[in-house]
């Protein structure tokens, strides 16, 4: 299955092929298991097209603020680059930084009809829509999950926790930091909490906005962000504030930690054994409920757009045809597990036979139940993410116990600040 694979990736950089002899485009990935993916084989593509690629890699806020600041000045010289279509994608297409892919994906001599693009869904294709035109391929979805020890869980004989207070529970047990073991860790790092926050924050019946205006000073909301402190306090690895998904990533390889709630796309990270120390003691389960039930987050996370600054931009279409076409799909999900945006990936028996049977459940079972986002959806989704952060870092700080109302209440102002300068406040 892997060499027929490699054999078609190869072959279509042929099939969407661009003559371009002493040609070169310049594309920025995100550090993400899906450019690892990419990068091993960038040198077939230029190989098969004679097109010269030039990869630089960033970590996700690095990648935006360096494309920002390029767009912004109009000094760029990217062609093709990942996006987070919830965290930038309002405001790329406001300010116009992004092509226009529907002229292309229409037109049969640049997109070849076995590319497909309706084999994407349409909540996925709406993700990356702005006034009826596309502006991003959907590259990974992606939803909360709940990463546990089973060596440890089988050990204390426990069950995988179905709703928070079974979860608390087990962190409790499970937690001994006198033989370096955390009961659980989750992202604690200012506003890249905000979206593992999240679903903590739905299963209180919470959310962020509400009719344009923020409600993360609500009574469901402040209760979230005590029981998230609390948890992370008491259970949580030393320093949390400052972690991120890299080192909650990093911790449960090492087998540093009992529990890791996190997006999916980092299951197959945590079962190589190259590197991870428990890649043979990983399960992976649904996210339990809260008091108001179970609605994690379901969301297509990163894309890929050409540049609307692109002098290159037949040359950055084809590449993007080629990184996203559905090959290169099922050779990320059966080799590094990850959720991919097309639909057939998953009907896929080869992919089916070998995908990891625990994760797969939980992608069924997250149809009817899950959020569209995992953070505000407005313009100024960064610094309304940093303003939202603070609360999660105080509440973890004090375990809870903190002034979260007044902390809470802040940051709605912050957040209806940042809608009103938006124009967007009350819509």
């Amino acid at each position: 299955m892997k060499r027929r694979l490699i054999i078609l990736i190869m072959t279509i950089g042929v099939v969407f092929g661009v003559t371009a002899q002493t040609k070169a485009i310049r594309v920025l990935l995100a550090n993400h298991p899906y450019a690892e993916t990419l990068k091993p084989l960038i040198a077939e593509y230029e190989a098969k097209t004679g097109v010269k690629v030039n990869v630089e890699s960033y970590d996700e806020n690095q990648l935006t603020q360096k494309l920002t600041t390029e767009f912004a000045t109009r000094s760029s010289t990217v062609d093709v680059f990942m996006t987070r279509p919830l965290q930038e994608g309002k405001l790329f297409y406001r300010n116009g930084w992004y092509e226009n892919l529907t002229p292309y994906i229409n037109n049969a001599k640049k997109t070849p009809a076995n590319y497909n693009f309706a084999d994407y869904s349409k909540s996925a294709v709406d993700a990356v829509t702005y006034a009826k035109s596309v502006y991003t391929i959907p590259l990974v979805t992606e939803w909360q999950v709940l990463y546990y020890r089973t060596d440890l869980f089988n050990q204390a004989g426990l069950k995988p926790p179905t709703t928070f207070d079974e979860l608390l529970a087990a962190a409790k047990k499970l937690h001994n930091p006198d033989k370096n073991i955390y009961g659980i860790v989750s992202r604690g790092q200012r506003g890249a909490a905000v979206t593992q926050f999240s679903t903590y924050l739905y299963n209180f019946g919470g959310d962020f906005l509400k009719n344009g205006k923020a409600v993360i000073d609500s009574p469901e909301a402040i209760e979230a962000f005590k029981f998230y402190g609390k948890m992370l306090k008491e259970y949580g690895p030393p320093g949390v504030t400052n972690m991120s998904w890299a080192q909650g990533q990093a911790l449960f390889q090492a087998g540093q930690v009992a529990m890791w709630t996190d997006a999916s796309v980092f299951l197959g990270n945590l079962k190589d054994p190259t590197k991870s120390q428990v890649a043979d003691k990983v399960g992976v389960a649904l996210m339990p409920a809260g008091p108001k039930g179970n609605h994690p987050f379901i969301v297509v996370s990163w894309g890929m757009a050409v540049s609307k600054q692109s002098k290159n931009k037949d040359l950055a279409y084809d590449f993007l045809m080629w990184a996203t076409s559905k090959e290169l799909a099922i050779k990320a999900m059966i080799d590094k597990g990850i959720t991919m945006a097309r639909n057939s990936v998953w009907t896929d028996a080869n992919i089916l036979a070998k995908f990891d049977q625990q994760l797969a459940t939980t992608a069924v079972k997250m149809g009817p139940i899950g959020t569209p986002y995992d953070r505000p959806l407005m313009t100024a989704v960064g610094e309304a993410r940093d303003a939202i952060g603070d609360v999660i870092v105080l509440a973890i700080e004090t375990g809870g116990t903190g002034d979260i109302a007044t902390a809470a209440k802040n940051a709605a102002k912050k957040v209806n600040e940042l809608l009103d300068a938006a124009g967007e406040l009350g819509k």
